[in-house]
């Protein structure tokens, strides 16, 4: 990516109104799959004075991933979102060849969604032959999902850092269920001081409560009902820090209350972490993450929270 020395183009001037005449001229997604295609089009809004927001995604796309898209339409005058099922992220046994990918319905999305640019590498675009380079941020990814999924973040954070040096935003939007992945990728930017800001969309939840994802399409039937039971725990533990307890032990053990009687959820974790460090907490003192992961059926489910004592 370009240095901070080397600047931006300074984004014209906007006057009241303009987000909506921007909407009402907004030109037809348009679909790429070259790094030089993407680097084209971004060269010539940044002619036009025009910030670019970037939302990276592995496709089979929901109302959470559209939210992020919201939020980077509002805070930039171009949206470029990309589709790759990054397989560098993905461990032996793991989902990758099973993972949804529904291109039509994913490329409708977006372009309903307001979508300027769709990027749609293919693995071999982003990791050409003779690749021999892997970005990996320490500490943070020691626990949680990296403990769980040994060169998961090392997987992640090298195809985000690829997928940046391509697009090189202004601003990259993030989910705040992988919360973990989110931190990594702050942590990133901030090491290699990458000219771009990196901000979190809130996670977006069915009615009963369970965090979107694409792997909950592998839920059947009564599993569906169950599963909601990781955001019933994780609602249950943010009551009890409201009403003053901060013993991370018994936080814990509210959260696996509400998973009793649920035999499909199988838990892999359930950690109170402090938010920057990631680092396990004995008593909340400070902004914390409780964070949960279990195995419901045949899919995978992470959710988890940010709470800061008043």
């Amino acid at each position: 990516m370009r240095s901070p020395a080397a600047g931006r183009t300074r984004p014209r001037r906007r006057r009241a109104g303009s987000v909506v005449a921007r909407s009402a001229r907004r030109s037809r997604m348009r679909r790429v799959t070259r790094v030089g295609e993407v680097r084209r089009a971004i060269a010539r809004w940044r002619a036009a004075g025009e910030r670019i927001a970037f939302v990276p995604t592995m496709g089979a796309i929901h109302a959470g991933h559209l939210s992020l898209v919201g939020r980077a339409r509002a805070t930039a005058d171009r949206v470029v979102a990309s589709i790759f099922v990054n397989p560098l992220q993905f461990g032996a046994g793991e989902d990758y060849e099973r993972y949804p990918r529904p291109v039509r319905a994913d490329r409708s999305a977006f372009a309903a969604a307001g979508v300027d640019l769709l990027w749609e590498p293919s693995a071999s675009a982003i990791y050409p032959a003779g690749d021999a380079t892997r970005v990996r941020v320490e500490r943070l990814t020691a626990g949680l999902e990296g403990a769980a999924r040994p060169g998961h973040f090392e997987g992640v954070t090298t195809v985000v850092m690829r997928l940046l040096n391509a697009v090189q935003p202004d601003v990259l939007w993030l989910g705040q269920k992988d919360a973990q992945q989110a931190r990594v990728i702050e942590q990133m930017v901030s090491d290699l001081q990458l000219p771009v800001r990196v901000r979190r969309g809130a996670t977006v939840r069915e009615a009963d409560g369970l965090a979107l994802s694409s792997r909950n399409r592998y839920l059947k039937d009564g599993e569906r009902e169950q599963a909601a039971a990781l955001s019933r725990g994780l609602r249950d533990a943010r009551a009890r820090l409201e009403a003053g307890e901060r013993s991370a032990r018994r936080l814990a053990a509210v959260v696996r209350r509400a998973w009793r009687g649920r035999p499909a959820v199988r838990e892999e974790y359930v950690a109170i972490v402090d938010a920057a460090t990631l680092e396990p907490v004995r008593t909340v003192q400070r902004r914390v993450l409780v964070a949960v992961a279990a195995r419901v059926g045949s899919a995978r489910l992470i959710d988890n929270f940010e709470w800061e004592p008043r």
